[in-house]
């Protein structure tokens, strides 16, 4: 379920000063640490970025995660077959 987009589950995005990002539509987190967040959303997958990253609410079973730290970026990838996740993730 989490490679599939099911795009009936809402997903909304707030970003508060760089610092305080609240995610819905959540349906896995595929991995975390304090320079990224990997999230399976609704939408697709999405990778946060940035510095002293922490998961500071975590409610998979209500889609609902947030994040605080220093955000810089966020990106939504679509799945590829070619090359592995970390490779992606890391070029």
């Amino acid at each position: 379920m989490a490679n599939e987009i099911n795009h009936a589950l809402p997903h909304e995005l707030r970003l508060e000063n760089r610092a305080k990002l609240s995610i819905t539509g959540v349906q896995e987190v595929e991995s975390f640490d304090e320079n990224a967040v990997v999230l399976h959303t609704s939408q697709g997958m999405l990778i946060v970025r940035g510095e002293n990253l922490h998961l500071q609410t975590l409610s998979i079973d209500g889609g609902q995660v947030a994040v605080n730290g220093s955000v810089s970026s966020l990106t939504y990838e679509e799945l590829q077959k070619s090359g592995s996740f970390f490779h992606r993730l890391f070029r």
